[in-house]
Order: C-alpha cells, then sequence, then structure tokens
C-alpha cells in the first residue's frame, strides 16, 4: 500500500513557509524541515531539540500562535499556525515559586 504524501498545509516558523503532511506534529514538521533546535535552556543558553517526540522530556517546548510551553511533539501541524523558538525559561516559571515540602516543614 502506498501512503499519501500530498502536501496537507504549510505553517510559519521565524520568517519561512514550512510544509507538513496529513498527521505530522509540529516537531515532526520541524525536524523535516532541517530546523536543528526548538528552544534554548534558560541557564546556559544552548540549543534543545526534539527528543523522545511522545511528551515526555520537554525538550522540544515552543511558541504555537503566540502561547509560549507548547510541546511540539503533542500537536498537529495546522495550516498557517505561527511557530517560534522558545527562548530561556517558560513565561510562567518567574511567576511563582513552587512550596516543596521537606521533612522539617512537615
Amino acid at each position: 500500500m502506498i501512503e499519501d504524501t500530498a502536501l496537507a498545509g504549510l505553517m510559519h516558523f521565524e520568517g519561512r513557509e514550512l510544509p507538513f503532511r496529513a498527521g505530522d506534529t509540529v516537531a515532526s514538521a520541524l525536524l523535516v524541515a532541517g530546523i536543528d533546535f526548538s528552544r534554548t535552556t534558560p541557564l546556559s543558553g544552548a540549543a534543545r531539540a526534539p527528543y523522545c517526540l511522545m511528551g515526555i522530556c520537554y525538550e522540544c517546548l515552543v511558541n504555537i500562535n503566540g502561547a509560549d510551553n507548547q510541546r511540539a511533539c503533542q500537536v498537529q501541524a495546522e495550516h498557517g499556525m505561527v511557530v517560534s523558538r522558545q527562548t530561556g525559561a517558560r513565561a510562567d516559571a518567574m511567576m511563582t515559586v513552587p512550596f516543596i515540602a521537606t521533612r522539617s516543614t512537615l
């Protein structure tokens, strides 16, 4: 059986139009297009790219249509969507400091 390989649409990535096929995730479309990283780390600025492709590692975080912290491997590519690299810490990471219960606080 031959799979249908027709293009399903185009998404926008930092000034480029990237084609994708039906069923592609944002991460797979980025990888096929040769995009070598999708985010940078908050401390060192090191480039990170999709790794596990199943939503566990969070290495593929991108901004999609203005929303940060989107796991590119879990979002289906859609025609016209606007995607950009996520730089540094999550937008909501610096807003609160979580309370971590320790033995001395219990």
